[in-house]
């Protein structure tokens, strides 16, 4: 009786530890999963990217991506297409010896139907997040730096301000990249025959640069 006892009671013991280790697991697995964070994915020169155009007299070439599906999307924890916003990932790399300045930078997505749409600023961004059905909705300016109202916290602001495009030059023999973000609520099939005009780039005498004028669809 007392080593079939010993012997039963090894194996619930055996049965108690492999369960004890799969919820650990399980766990671990939901809080690293919870944790999840937004990352600015590895950005490679311009001339990598299927879309993409040189100015090889400038020594600039400025190459655009769509972030509208997994697997890029992601990257993001926001899931922008619920909000029907399209993020597009602007890499700008500057091959000659002379800064170039990005400070004037206007970026435009055009549809096949040649509807001409704006960035969505900050203040477009945060009430899309915060009200979907009401993109009316006043914004309290300047924006809150805590949790904010609403549905909008504070891992999302953080989000919203590190994958926007921020640089102002762009050193000699240097990349940089960085989202824009447009509406694209009232826009069926937003990518089909459109295209992404950018402007403002200059050279180190203040001259601006010949525009960019990429199909967004590639």
């Amino acid at each position: 009786m007392t080593g079939t006892f010993s012997i039963h009671r090894g194996w619930s013991s055996s049965r108690i530890a492999a369960i004890a280790l799969f919820a650990i697991a399980l766990a671990a697995a939901s809080a690293a999963f919870a944790r999840k964070e937004f990352a600015m994915p590895a950005v490679q020169p311009a001339a990598t990217y299927a879309a993409h155009e040189a100015h090889t007299d400038e020594k600039v070439t400025v190459a655009i991506e769509p972030y509208n599906a997994p697997p890029l999307s992601d990257i993001f924890t926001i899931k922008w297409a619920d909000h029907d916003m399209l993020p597009i990932l602007v890499v700008i790399t500057n091959d000659g010896d002379q800064p170039v300045t990005v400070s004037s930078l206007q970026v435009q997505f055009i549809t096949g139907a040649r509807e001409k749409l704006a960035v969505a600023t900050s203040d477009d961004i945060y009430r899309r997040l915060s009200s979907p059905k009401d993109p009316q909705r006043k914004l309290p300016i300047p924006l809150p730096t805590g949790r904010a109202k609403g549905s909008v916290n504070h891992d999302q602001l953080d989000e919203m301000d590190r994958s926007q495009f921020a640089a102002r030059v762009v050193e000699p023999h240097t990349t940089r990249a960085g989202f824009f973000f447009f509406d694209i609520r009232d826009v069926e099939h937003p990518l089909a025959g459109a295209r992404v005009d950018i402007t403002g780039l200059k050279d180190s005498h203040g001259h601006e640069l010949f525009y960019f004028d990429i199909p967004a669809g590639k």
